[in-house]
């Protein structure tokens, strides 16, 4: 099996998913947002396990520098269009998504791969 993270270089919570995958010896594709956005169907495929609303980082820099606080906007369109609101890294497996660092999850999905 191997994990898809979406993240940019910069993100230190991305190297940590990265680093934590390959230790455990699985193979990670690693999809640089600040170069490619997420296609439309990997988007929809997301959503299914994770809420737009808890995607979009409220706290980056680049909302900040759109000042998007100050604005009624449709978080999928915004998100679609500007891959640098995401918050990541997401890490995708056929197991599920998570958003963020979530180490407990990729812990159980490691688990649940070797069985």
């Amino acid at each position: 099996m191997t994990i898809q993270i979406f993240g940019t270089k910069k993100c230190k919570d991305t190297a940590k998913a990265i680093r934590f995958f390959k230790e455990r010896r699985i193979p990670v594709q690693f999809i640089d947002l600040a170069e490619k956005s997420i296609s439309p169907g990997e988007f929809r495929n997301i959503i299914r396990y994770i809420d737009p609303e808890d995607l979009i980082d409220r706290e980056g820099k680049q909302y900040k520098k759109r000042q998007l606080e100050y604005m009624k906007f449709d978080i999928e369109e915004e998100l679609m269009n500007d891959p640098l609101l995401f918050r990541t890294p997401i890490v995708r497996s056929s197991l599920g998504v998570t958003v963020g660092h979530e180490s407990d999850t990729w812990k159980e999905w490691v688990k649940q791969m070797q069985e």
